[in-house]
């Protein structure tokens, strides 16, 4: 049974920094491009960012480009999600996802649903 389970969301105020996990099992890690998505109610889910299965490529949405960064550890099977200078429209609940088949780049497209995905971890950014 595949699981992602993310952690590290919470309360933080704006300009300050959270580091997002997303522990796997259950697949083979490395052979999965991973990525970051996150949704706010009333809204469509959307891309944040996205790492390759060797995590030698990456792609963020431009709103996070230079503050978010997306990493993985396959000995660990976990990708993070640093997250620096933090605004209030960074709050939504951030979504861990997997696919087996799609590139990285073309998961971050969500032309349709990955193979897995998380929970949902809250991350709330006060003005």
């Amino acid at each position: 049974q595949v699981q992602l389970v993310e952690s590290g969301g919470g309360l933080v105020q704006t300009g300050g920094s959270l580091r997002l996990s997303c522990a796997a099992s259950g697949l083979t890690f490395s052979t999965y491009a991973m990525g970051w998505f996150r949704q706010t109610p009333g809204k469509e889910r959307e891309f944040v960012a996205t790492i390759s299965r060797t995590g030698n490529n990456r792609d963020y949405a431009g709103s996070v480009k230079g503050r978010f960064s997306i990493s993985r550890d396959n000995a660990k099977n976990t990708v993070y999600l640093q997250m620096n200078s933090l605004k209030p429209d960074d709050t939504a609940v951030y979504y861990c996802a997997a696919d087996g088949r799609l590139s990285w780049y073309d998961l971050g497209s969500l032309s349709r649903d990955p193979d897995y995905w998380g929970q949902g971890t809250q991350v709330t950014v006060s003005s």
